[in-house]
């Protein structure tokens, strides 16, 4: 077959993906509409510490999933053997799925699948059962050791409650874990095949070991203020701020989703991945391979770069990461990029790690939906190498049509992936 003929049988093979449900469980709300009001009335997240003593520790501050008890929502044999991290997860595919209304009656579950990631996997677990090892000896630790901390589980398990039978994956790129979950699951069903994908990342690594690694590689702030503390694109920024929590999407086949009568929240159109190549931690400089990763959306989603209202940025609150997201912007966008608007809302949840793209993402959809873009909050000293219009602190009354969404992860990872409003 010559290239002409394959290219053509591949843009016919092509499907419309739209997202159909939406779940969440975040530091500022255990559901997506209690999360979603919270971005509205820039509500921060961000508070002390309470899962560990904190007294030997530098970093006071994180943002944790309040008042959180798994026997709201497991009975006692589920909460044993899931990690926190799996808990998250599965809390919010059920209101995803709940909110998609996908059942056996209307959809084949052998092509549904669950794409959902975990930076870290089950690093709480994988603490406790350590210290239990050490003080208790090699016979005291629990057998679920290892299904509780392997980073497939989230997907796994989600796919056990549910009795989804296609293709399960937990996509593993650090930071950017649920943002690459998402855009292969979008290529995934618009390449014919899945009908449907549950996608999207969990995290819960809030603990001694997780703070230490971090705190000890000078990621996080050491701000006591938590106003002050997770400040994306502020002059004064000096560290991420660790979240938890999770977020799944369901992706479906826009012809299936109309068929069974979906509501339809919006479109996914776009998709770019790429790598730096240049350090294990850190993003390269000059933000090149950044910049191509958002060009291959662009490109994939078949727009000019003006055609995005907003970005919801990756915007850790780091030094490194904020300006070379900034550099990055400017390079995809050229011109454009004096006019489109770009906010982090790590402000309000600090950063969810392998959890951070599906969370955005989910505000991404909630921004068009309500056309409404979300501010970057706690926003006080502008840095002029971050020039860019970072919606400061108040949120905009804005209709969007094409919002992007960026996420970064340590070893290189560049995702980006372009969400449209629905049009039929």
């Amino acid at each position: 077959m010559n290239g002409a003929k394959r290219s053509e049988r591949i843009i016919k093979m092509e499907r419309r993906v739209v997202i159909t449900g939406l779940g969440a469980i975040t530091p500022i709300g255990k559901n997506v509409e209690d999360t979603w009001n919270g971005i509205e009335n820039t509500k921060c997240g961000i508070d002390n510490i309470t899962l560990f003593n904190t007294e030997n520790f530098r970093t006071k501050l994180d943002a944790e999933v309040k008042n959180y008890e798994p026997a709201e929502y497991f009975d006692v044999k589920q909460a044993k053997r899931f990690d926190r991290s799996s808990q998250f997860a599965v809390i919010a595919a059920r209101e995803a799925v709940k909110d998609s209304n996908i059942t056996k009656e209307n959809t084949d579950f052998e092509r549904v699948g669950v794409f959902v990631s975990s930076g870290i996997g089950g690093l709480r677990t994988m603490q406790e059962q350590c210290e239990v090892n050490y003080i208790k000896g090699n016979n005291r630790v629990s057998p679920m050791f290892i299904p509780m901390t392997i980073a497939n589980m989230p997907s796994g398990n989600i796919s056990i409650e549910f009795g989804f039978k296609g293709e399960s994956s937990s996509i593993v790129t650090a930071c950017a874990s649920s943002t690459q979950s998402i855009g292969e699951a979008y290529k995934t069903i618009k390449h014919g095949y899945e009908d449907v994908i549950l996608a999207g990342g969990t995290e819960a690594a809030i603990c001694e070991v997780g703070i230490a690694g971090f705190e000890n590689m000078k990621a996080l702030s050491n701000a006591e203020d938590k106003n002050r503390a997770s400040i994306p694109f502020d002059k004064e920024r000096s560290g991420f701020v660790m979240g938890e929590g999770a977020a799944v999407l369901v992706l479906e086949e826009l012809e299936h989703a109309k068929k069974r009568g979906a509501k339809i929240y919006a479109e996914v159109v776009g998709f770019g991945s790429t790598t730096d190549a240049y350090h294990i931690t850190s993003p390269c400089p000059d933000g090149e391979m950044g910049a191509k990763a958002m060009i291959r959306a662009i490109e994939d989603a078949g727009i000019k770069p003006e055609d995005i209202d907003y970005i919801n940025a990756h915007g850790t609150s780091t030094h490194l990461n904020d300006l070379t997201e900034t550099l990055a912007i400017k390079a995809a966008f050229g011109e454009a990029s004096k006019k489109v608007m770009v906010s982090s809302t790590k402000g309000n949840i600090g950063h969810l790690l392998g959890a951070a793209g599906g969370v955005e993402a989910i505000i991404c959809v909630k921004a068009i939906e309500k056309a409404l873009v979300p501010p970057t909050i706690n926003y006080k000293e502008k840095d002029e190498e971050c020039d860019l219009d970072v919606v400061p602190n108040t949120p905009r009354k804005q209709d969007l049509k094409y919002v992007m969404s960026n996420s970064l992860g340590f070893g290189g990872h560049n995702n980006c992936i372009i969400i449209k409003k629905y049009e039929s």
